[in-house]
């Protein structure tokens, strides 16, 4: 019996349509994460070490880390609370439809404006001499700065961070929000259900492995963040971006490789996120397809 000849697949040319992404992503990905690496696992004078790896285990580095998780996890529940209330009254609470459209208009924008543009527009709205500061001190007699706040404080960069945190929440839950079925209310209002009873039992469990992921997901986009508060606190924060850019770059605290090895545990924390953020997705689509 005559073998059966092996049918080679013809060369497509669609594969030329993926060179540009990888290039971009030797570029900005591989090369970048190898240089991370390469630039941890070496001292001052280029010699192999993992003494840079042993010092993240100082006081001032765990600080950090632990400063920029707590404001990370601060603005990513309080973004996606706010996020999830406006997207829900948009979309389900009987609002005119140009609120939506405005609002998803708005969220677009927002979600991107960060960095030291953001930073000023704080420090000239909610600074010790800003609009909303002067406003109330003049109109109302209350000194924002002499009841304890301050801008350029945790609880300041907090309130600037969900600024650009919950018009991303926004874009991330409306999608889901869509996704419930009218079916499934109509169904649980024939059962007898009240609408408390739809949104605990139905809805708020179909939409919790979107909201968990969506907030996840903010997490990742706060702990990333360097120029807001950089441009906000002027390094008087010890975050962990800023701790990296003084390693690198700083003229006192001149340690590369203790700053890419910084680097490398931001990637870890990022990628824990951003594993969990997929499992959830995942899970919530069996739902929302």
């Amino acid at each position: 019996m005559a073998a059966t000849p092996i049918r080679r697949q013809p060369f497509s040319w669609a594969w030329l349509g993926l060179v540009p992404f990888f290039l971009f992503a030797l570029a900005f990905l591989i090369v970048p994460a190898a240089s991370l690496v390469s630039g941890s696992l070496q001292d001052s004078d280029g010699n192999l070490t993992f003494k840079n790896f042993l010092d993240l285990a100082q006081p001032n580095i765990l600080s950090a880390y632990r400063l920029s998780i707590s404001i990370s996890a601060v603005t990513a529940i309080g973004g996606a609370l706010l996020g999830f209330l406006l997207a829900y009254a948009t979309i389900l609470g009987g609002l005119p439809r140009w609120m939506r459209v405005f609002l998803a208009t708005f969220s677009g924008v927002a979600s991107n404006f960060a960095g030291l543009p953001l930073a000023f527009a704080f420090i000239a709205t909610l600074g010790r001499t800003g609009l909303v500061t002067v406003l109330l001190k003049e109109l109302f007699g209350i000194n924002l700065y002499d009841m304890g706040f301050s801008l350029y404080s945790f609880t300041g960069l907090s309130l600037t961070y969900i600024y650009f945190q919950f018009p991303l929440m926004v874009l991330v839950i409306s999608p889901s929000i869509d996704g419930l079925r009218k079916e499934w209310k109509e169904a649980a209002e024939n059962l007898g259900a009240s609408n408390w009873d739809y949104w605990r039992y139905i809805a708020f469990p179909v939409l919790l492995p979107s909201i968990l992921g969506a907030a996840i997901l903010l997490f990742g986009n706060a702990f990333g963040a360097y120029a807001t508060a950089f441009g906000l606190t002027g390094g008087l924060l010890n975050l962990v971006t800023i701790v990296i850019g003084a390693q690198i770059r700083g003229d006192v605290l001149h340690n590369p490789g203790l700053g890419y090895a910084m680097a490398i545990g931001m990637v870890v924390v990022m990628a824990v996120s951003l594993s969990g953020y997929s499992w959830l997705q995942r899970r919530s689509e069996r739902w929302l397809r």
